[in-house]
């Protein structure tokens, strides 16, 4: 019997040109308070940089600084109004890509290290049929308090993730793609992937590259 397909797409870089949440920052709280923040937290960026720091401490601590506090229901509403500018920065050649799969009735889900809330208003103007983010707490009056509810959607937890939706392996077909280091396990995991990055990445050897870059679609 035929296996039912999956197809997985990484977010930012992979169906995006541009990293999210620093536009979704400057969308919501303006270019001012982003240069600010940012400055106050770049010796962290630099240590994340240098393998130094943890990449979701500095994201929880950016997301902290300009959030904690929001109401939830206007974060949801903030978060539906920047689903139009994401439109304006897609990389549409991947685009292109995640319609075949759906319009082929492939399961579609997009699994990104990105806040869940403004990347499923998008994802729910092309038919994608889930997302797996980064989930942030929200207290018991409705308000954010700056940590993830979750742990970062990177790496081997986008596997794992995936895994908790999908647990049957054997059942379905995998497609994969994505467009750097984060992507790695999942891309390997898949029956099917295609690195999407702009340029080849170091953290890939060669024959890893090989094996990674396999897509037949």
């Amino acid at each position: 019997m035929k296996k039912r397909a999956i197809a997985v797409f990484d977010f930012d870089g992979t169906l995006t040109e541009k990293d999210t949440l620093i536009e979704f920052v400057k969308f919501a709280c303006g270019v001012s308070a982003f240069v600010g923040g940012f400055l106050r937290y770049f010796p962290y960026v630099l240590l994340m940089k240098m393998n130094l720091y943890p990449n979701w401490k500095i994201k929880e601590k950016l997301f902290r600084f300009f959030f904690q506090g929001w109401f939830y229901s206007d974060f949801v509403r903030c978060c539906e109004e920047f689903s139009n500018r994401i439109k304006t920065f897609e990389r549409k050649s991947i685009l292109s890509l995640l319609e075949k799969h759906v319009k082929k009735k492939d399961m579609v889900i997009v699994i990104t290290a990105s806040i869940e809330e403004w990347v499923i208003p998008w994802c729910d103007s092309y038919n994608v049929n889930m997302v797996i983010g980064t989930k942030i707490e929200v207290d018991e009056d409705g308000v954010i308090t700056g940590r993830f509810k979750t742990k970062n959607c990177y790496g081997i937890e986008k596997v794992k993730r995936l895994l908790e939706v999908e647990p049957d392996r054997n059942s379905y077909y995998l497609y994969a793609y994505g467009d750097s280091k984060g992507d790695m396990e999942i891309l390997s995991f898949s029956d099917e992937s295609k690195y999407v990055g702009y340029r080849k990445s170091n953290f890939f050897s060669k024959k890893h590259w090989e094996t990674v870059n396999k897509l037949k679609l």
